[in-house]
């Protein structure tokens, strides 16, 4: 049943999620994607019981073939390997946004499956709504064996830094055998057993048409759908908690919202798309009303993967960066007097051409959000999310989220006055046409809620 949001003791709230004790030692955040992709490699490799892969797409490039090429080899070298990938039906039957239909990354699923015919790797589409549009699978974090690999980033050349760019996430690995068995009987009781997921590497792939029907029945099972374990932790000790959600006042929702809100000191949060919901905008402002310190890093409207250089042909898909510009024009402009005192921190992440991807919430030194959720209305309503909840009272991570911070830091430009982020009268001609035709018929409110 969804919970509706309430007046609530936030600290109290927090207190009371069912948390999971995680060993320090046990914990390792890495600073770049190469890192993580080199990481992601040796640990398939050296996979003894499992490989859960989970991810928006597997693309049909360098990356992509280069982490399948290994999961292969890892199943042919221990057959008894339990051996499941878990992508987006939707975004793996069509071609990227803004380019013309091509060879799919589904029917680059078959192909490597008829050229390995003795080696059975599972790849499912979980369709999340009957159109892309309308919700994905947004879910996060691979699990090999005891260890759960966590990063928003899809597996591709740019997610994985394979060649000349790169796009910045954060990588965090985890390894606690609850924590693993959870997600994996998540995903096994919550997608398997679903005529909704099906899999992509058959030469035989149902239609939309066809799964209409079970897919309606997926997602209203998914909205009830939480992960379940036992809890072995007290608030006096390092835990992490793992929480999903679908719709608007799910778990994942109301965690944000209540964490936000239980900050004594100081908030920072990352998001890559500043398009807030309306309530994490009040909850920002509440907690400036009252003293607190926020921060946030949000990517350059050059750092968005939405963005299309002005030398290139543009589309309806590349005025999203300015849209969401405007946004936070507009927010620094309201709130200009709480940055005048240092009180509200706002930084623009930068690197050439390089985008960014960061998402996640930190509270008091004492609790850290990593998600996949971009903290915007699609996220908060449409796209099935998750999280895992970090609850640090004795600061033992202390030091690696200070630097994990740091590093972030490193590549923006803190913002003293709205006037340094750029006005829409001096975007480019065809920008400016497209936000005062989509402002005209209202339009820009339903895009920024549906991307």
């Amino acid at each position: 049943m969804r919970i509706p949001f309430i007046k609530y003791n936030h600290q109290k709230y927090l207190n009371e999620l069912v948390k999971l004790e995680q060993q320090p030692e046990n914990y390792q955040i890495l600073a770049t994607p190469n890192e993580y992709r080199q990481t992601l490699l040796n640990a398939i490799k050296c996979a003894q019981k499992r490989i859960y892969i989970i991810a928006l797409y597997l693309e049909r490039d360098e990356a992509g073939q280069e982490i399948l090429q290994a999961i292969y080899e890892a199943k042919r070298n221990n057959p008894q390997l339990d051996v499941k990938i878990f992508v987006d039906w939707h975004r793996a039957q069509r071609g990227r946004i803004g380019e013309g239909m091509a060879d799919t990354n589904a029917h680059f699923y078959h192909q490597l499956k008829q050229q390995n015919p003795e080696i059975d790797v599972a790849i499912y589409g979980v369709p999340v709504n009957r159109r892309e549009v309308l919700g994905v699978l947004h879910l996060k974090g691979s699990i090999i064996d005891d260890t759960l690999l966590y990063t928003g980033a899809s597996i591709n050349n740019v997610y994985l830094h394979k060649l000349d760019k790169y796009r910045y996430d954060r990588y965090h690995i985890i390894t606690n055998p609850i924590l693993a068995d959870s997600m994996v009987t998540f995903i096994d009781q919550q997608f398997l057993t679903y005529e909704a997921v099906q899999r992509l590497d058959s030469d035989n792939l149902k239609t939309r048409k066809q799964l209409k029907s079970a897919i309606k029945v997926f997602r209203h099972h998914l909205a009830q759908a939480n992960y379940q374990f036992k809890g072995d932790s007290l608030n006096s000790s390092l835990s992490v908690t793992p929480i999903v959600g679908l719709g608007k006042s799910n778990q994942l929702n109301q965690v944000i919202h209540h964490l936000i809100l239980s900050a004594n000191e100081k908030i920072v949060f990352c998001t890559p798309y500043f398009n807030l919901p309306q309530i994490i905008i009040k909850d920002i402002i509440r907690q400036l009303r009252k003293g607190k310190k926020v921060e946030i890093i949000v990517g350059d409207k050059t750092a968005n993967d939405f963005y299309i250089p002005e030398d290139q042909p543009f589309n309806i898909i590349g005025g999203l960066p300015y849209l969401y510009e405007v946004n936070l024009r507009q927010f620094i402009e309201r709130l200009q007097p709480y940055i005048d005192k240092e009180q509200l921190i706002i930084r623009l992440w930068k690197d050439e051409d390089n985008s960014y991807h960061l998402k996640g919430i930190w509270v008091d030194d004492e609790w850290v959000l990593i998600t996949g959720n971009n903290i915007n209305p699609r996220a908060w309503r449409l796209d099935l999310e998750n999280g895992i909840l970090v609850h640090d009272p004795k600061q033992q991570l202390y030091s690696q989220f200070r630097q994990e911070l740091q590093q972030i830091r490193v590549k923006t430009l803190l913002v003293n006055h709205f006037q340094q982020i750029q006005a829409s009268q001096f975007y480019p001609i065809q920008v400016q046409k497209l936000i005062n035709r989509l402002g005209r018929i209202q339009i820009d409110r339903i895009i920024k809620r549906l991307l």
